[in-house]
């Protein structure tokens, strides 16, 4: 079998310095400062944040890099390593959301939209800007590498344009940060046109290292929840599965559309406001068979997000609560499997393999439609499961995957 591909991520260091080598190399000029911002995995509770539920996300070590530099104009320009030459040039008053005249269509809508978004909630003045980026989130790999720009572009324009939103990594703004979450999300939804909820911009924003995010959708409350895997002896393994992974290709929007029908249906606002212990009942009052699954997905991952926490905060992660912990992320994929219809043959592969080789639970992780899972595994046996994935794929004709090692890290802020 050829080598593992394993995905390192850079150190703040060296990130910061390959953003402002970009930046200097572009522009002929030195940036103001280098911000970051980390890609996240969600423990558990997939499609739950647009339906008002819970969600427990972590922060990745891989992270994105902005050097940035204010402008006296309106115009903004984008460039990364992708980029052959130059920069990619956006007018501020000429852009637009998706269907309009000035809509973007590439990988700039996701930075340029958060200025948009900043200036039609009120947030400013703000102006043009240079900008490099560095990125060492997996793209399509449903690990949130478009949040991880929107959220390093964020926190750069507010430090630039002194918005006093953020704080910093050490002393962050909670609710400063929830509102440059809203304003991600506009970016994300309005510019990009995919219609995500608040989920991995708050990953992104609000977590904190050595821990999980208790996200509560309804209000935007956020609680940290322990989460030691060292001290357990665990590792969370990562599967890239390179499958082709796109949210903005209606399927997305139609398990959305399908959720606020049902919603509409059963008299409740969202989801989230139909009781687990009367889902049979819920579900009786259903005449579309789609609907009847996609509901009983949310309802059941919200109630396993609750347990999830409960079990997390209960004591360390072993015995009981580790295996409390396996049975609710093997309960999820097969849920997100079944009853949402959100995986694919790559990520249900990676899944039964890693089940098979013993770990502690296993899932897909993000929207779906391929991108990533996630595996709970004892530490001294992460390379074992990760070979015996690769060798699937490879028997079964997919991609050969890529993995990475996930650690509860820090939330988007300063680096230089």
């Amino acid at each position: 079998m050829a080598q593992l591909q394993w995905l390192a991520p850079e150190s703040l260091e060296s990130g910061a310095q390959a953003a402002v080598d970009l930046f200097k190399e572009r522009y002929g000029y030195e940036p103001v400062g280098v911000w970051s911002a980390p890609g996240r995995v969600n423990l558990i509770g997939e499609h739950t944040d647009y339906n008002g539920g819970m969600c427990l996300p972590i922060a990745l070590p891989h992270r994105a890099f902005v050097a940035v530099a204010p402008r006296e104009d309106r115009l903004m320009h984008f460039t990364d390593r992708f980029v052959p030459e130059g920069f990619v040039e956006v007018d501020l008053d000429k852009m637009g959301p998706r269907g309009t005249e000035g809509e973007l269509t590439d990988w700039t809508a996701y930075l340029a939209g958060v200025a948009w978004a900043m200036e039609q909630v009120g947030i400013g003045p703000i102006s043009g800007f240079d900008l490099a980026l560095f990125s060492c989130v997996p793209r399509g790999g449903g690990l949130s590498s478009s949040a991880a720009l929107e959220c390093a572009t964020a926190v750069a324009l507010d430090e630039i344009f002194n918005l006093g939103l953020a704080g910093t990594v050490e002393n962050p703004d909670d609710e400063g940060r929830a509102r440059l979450v809203e304003v991600c999300r506009a970016a994300e939804n309005q510019i990009a046109g995919a219609p995500t909820g608040g989920l991995d911009q708050s990953a992104s924003l609000r977590c904190a290292e050595g821990a999980a995010l208790e996200l509560d959708c309804r209000d935007n409350s956020t609680a940290l929840v322990p989460f030691e895997l060292e001290k357990a002896g665990l590792a969370l393994l990562v599967i890239d599965t390179r499958a082709p992974h796109s949210l903005n290709d209606g399927q997305y929007k139609a398990r959305r559309d399908a959720c606020e029908a049902a919603a509409e249906v059963l008299g409740v606002n969202q989801l989230v406001d139909v009781d687990f212990h009367e889902l049979d009942d819920a579900l009786e009052k259903l005449s579309d068979p789609v609907q009847v699954q996609r509901v009983r997905h949310v309802v059941t991952e919200i109630e396993r997000t609750h347990e999830a926490i409960a079990a997390l905060r209960s004591g360390p992660l072993e015995g009981e609560v580790l295996d409390h912990i396996a049975y609710l992320f093997d309960a999820s994929h097969d849920s997100l499997r079944d009853d949402y219809e959100v995986t694919c043959p790559e990520l249900d592969l990676a899944v039964n393999v890693a089940r098979r080789e013993g770990s502690h639970g296993a899932r897909m992780t993000g929207g779906g439609f391929g991108g990533s899972a996630i595996a709970l595994v004892d530490k001294e046996r992460v390379e074992e499961v990760a070979e015996a994935i690769a060798q699937a794929y490879q028997e079964a004709g997919f991609n050969e995957p890529a993995f990475l090692r996930a650690l509860p890290s820090a939330p988007a802020g300063r680096v230089k």
